[in-house]
């Protein structure tokens, strides 16, 4: 594992800690780090975010998040020691969101589709018993055969 790996899980681990623990804003909602995207020379870290909830809580939690950008920075840069403090820039992640739709559109699909029905056909022999037969091929199937 590189450095550059390693700080950037580092990040991710201690920016989800100080949202979780740190931060005692009202604005924030139910927030996951979900991943962090660090520059090459370890300058800038893009920190991706999923939220639960409606759209008025992302918005909240954004507002939030940008204005603890500062102290989130600094407490970073004191649990880390990293000789510079990465620049901090927060993106919502919205695919978490778009998964569960994704699943939902599945299981609607899968309702709307009825079970196949059975392979084999039930016929009448002469004498009024019934039994199973295997289906023919037709008639198209048995010419070029």
């Amino acid at each position: 594992m590189s450095r550059r790996d390693r700080v950037t899980e580092a990040i991710k681990k201690e920016a989800s800690l100080i949202i979780h623990d740190e931060l005692k804003d009202p604005r924030l909602g139910f927030v996951t780090i979900t991943r962090v995207e660090l520059s090459a020379d370890l300058r800038f870290a893009k920190i991706f975010y999923s939220v639960l909830g409606k759209e008025e809580e992302h918005k909240k939690t954004h507002e939030a998040l940008e204005s603890a950008l500062g102290f989130i920075r600094r407490l970073i840069a004191q649990r880390i020691n990293l000789r510079f403090a990465p620049e901090i820039i927060f993106r919502e992640d919205r695919s978490s969101e778009y998964s569960v739709r994704i699943q939902e559109v599945l299981e609607e699909i899968k309702g709307l589709t009825k079970p196949a029905a059975s392979v084999t056909e039930k016929t009448e022999t002469k004498t009024g018993k019934r039994e199973q037969r295997e289906p023919t091929k037709s008639r198209r199937l048995r010419k070029k055969t």
